[in-house]
């Protein structure tokens, strides 16, 4: 599956107009990701489009919530952004993917799901891209929560 739907007016600020919303959307991925290969972005009325060859799985997730954590964006169609499945001796990052709602803080979600609120620079670490700043998160959001197993 590779639609996904996104709070529009919430995220990170990253273009002012719709002109420059691939193009900006697109830079912005580019600093903040491990590189995509062939990366392209499109954007049209709050729709991204995404395509490219991702390194594996996990950053294949990570580039479709970075680019839905971006305000203006209300979905994003990743059927065109590819990821090689895990070789058998690598196994991969766990990650579950958690809408936040009114009330909740990264604290709190950690002893949710990690069993200790201290543990909430873990799910900050592997959501930089999405959340700037660990005290300011929004209802709406979706980040990653790792999973040990």
């Amino acid at each position: 599956m590779g639609l996904f739907d996104f709070a529009r007016d919430l995220g990170r600020q990253v273009f002012d107009r719709d002109e420059v919303a691939a193009e900006k959307i697109q830079q912005h991925l580019e600093t903040t990701l491990t590189p995509i290969k062939g990366l392209d972005v499109k954007y049209d009325d709050g729709v991204v489009t995404l395509c490219g060859d991702c390194i594996n799985q996990a950053d294949r997730d990570l580039a479709v919530l970075t680019a839905g954590g971006i305000a203006g964006v209300k979905q994003v169609i990743a059927d065109d952004l590819k990821a090689p499945p895990p070789k058998p001796k690598e196994p991969e990052q766990k990650f579950e993917i958690y809408e936040i709602v009114s009330g909740d803080t990264l604290g709190g979600i950690a002893k949710k799901f990690l069993g200790s609120a201290g543990s909430y620079m873990k799910i900050f670490e592997v959501n930089k891209s999405i959340i700037e700043d660990p005290n300011k998160i929004y209802p709406g959001q979706k980040i990653r929560i790792p999973i040990d197993k």
